[in-house]
Parts: C-alpha cells; structure tokens; sequence
C-alpha cells in the first residue's frame, strides 16, 4: 500500500511532467521540488528527472537518472523503460537526436503495455528523436502508435499532444492535408485550454503557418 505521502507525492511528479510537456518551466521545477520533498520512490523520481529532462534542466535529471540506475540494478522497466527514456530525452536536450533514438531501442519491447508511469513514454520521446533528426515519415508512425493505442494513454498529456506531434512530423514529410488535419485535432481538443500555455501558442502559430 501506497502511504498518504507517497500518493501525494505521486500526484505532484505527475503535475511537474505535465507543466514541462506543455512548456511551463517555473510551475514545473516548483512540482518537481515539491515531489522530492514528499518521496524518492521510484516512480516519483522517474516522473520528476523526465519533467526536468523536458524542460532542459539536464543537471538534476542526470543526478537523478544515475541514482535510480544505482538503486534499482535488477528492476525490468527502469532498466529498459525509464532509463532509456530519460537518457534519450537527455541526449535530445544535448542536440544528439541520433543518439536519442539509438537509446530508446533497448525500450521497444516494454514500452507499449501498464508499466507503472512510464506508458508510452519511449515512444513519445522517439518520436521527438525521428524529428529532431528530419525523419517525418518515421516521426509520424511513432505518434501514430500513442494515438492507436487509448486505452494505455488514458489521461497522459502524451494523449493529446500526439496530435500536435503528428502534425509536425506529416509537415515536415511533406504532406500538408494529414499535418493540418492532426493541427487542427489538437487544437479542438485544447478549445478550452488557457490560452497562454506555451505549447498551445507554439501549435497555433504552426497551424498558421500552413494555412
């Protein structure tokens, strides 16, 4: 059983990953300290060093990558799920796409399945190597597999943002009806989202780009 705490704890790593994702950088270090505060669990430290991989805080996702690697040497999905997916996500932080995805290899036959916090993430993380490294076609298949598989996504915010991935790996393939199709998908899902979260500004000024 999970304490109070541990649940709370939880709770905020879940909230920092979000705030990095959808480009809120303040308000995720502010989760992410508040998370540490409460547990170094496993699954809240993995939470915690991806938000910080994300919002480009490569010093402390590394401290806390290398910890989790020390404490859990036997552990099946840090080993092949959260420590490739932090890793890589480090390496694209780094400008490294190539090595990004070379990383996220070792995850394939884990990431897809219920592995505590860590659905889907290597895909997602691959995607964003295929576009780092101009791969539209290969960008747009990883996107495409989060989107395809729901009832895994449930409510991560990886759900939603497939779209708006999806939209930048077909435009950057070349095929403008399917990238404004995914653009537009996005930005009905986040009708309702504050307008000022950076992330839904960055969608809105691509969507207009290809208009």
């Amino acid at each position: 059983m999970h304490s109070k705490k541990e649940t709370a704890a939880a709770y905020e790593a879940e909230a920092a990953l979000r705030e990095a994702l959808f480009g809120n950088v303040g308000s995720a270090q502010q989760r992410v300290t508040s998370a540490l505060g409460l547990s170094t669990g496993r699954e809240v430290q993995y939470l915690a060093a991806l938000a910080l991989a994300f919002i480009g805080d490569a010093a402390r996702a590394n401290a806390l990558e290398r910890d989790l690697d020390k404490r859990f040497p036997g552990n099946t999905i840090v080993r092949f799920n959260y420590l490739p997916t932090l890793q890589a996500r480090l390496a694209l932080g780094g400008n490294d796409a190539a090595k990004a995805a070379e990383i996220l290899q070792s995850a394939i036959p884990y990431e897809i399945g219920n592995v505590g916090s860590g659905n889907l993430y290597p895909i997602y993380v691959r995607g964003e190597a295929y576009l780092g490294s101009h791969m539209g076609k290969e960008a747009a298949a990883e996107f495409a597999k989060i989107l395809d598989h729901r009832g895994i996504v449930v409510n991560l915010p990886i759900g939603a943002l497939a779209h708006f991935q999806l939209g930048r790996a077909y435009a950057m393939a070349g095929d403008t009806a399917k990238a404004k199709a995914a653009y537009g998908e996005f930005l009905t899902l986040w009708k309702d989202a504050d307008p000022d979260i950076p992330i839904l500004k960055q969608a809105k000024a691509e969507y207009a780009k290809l208009q």
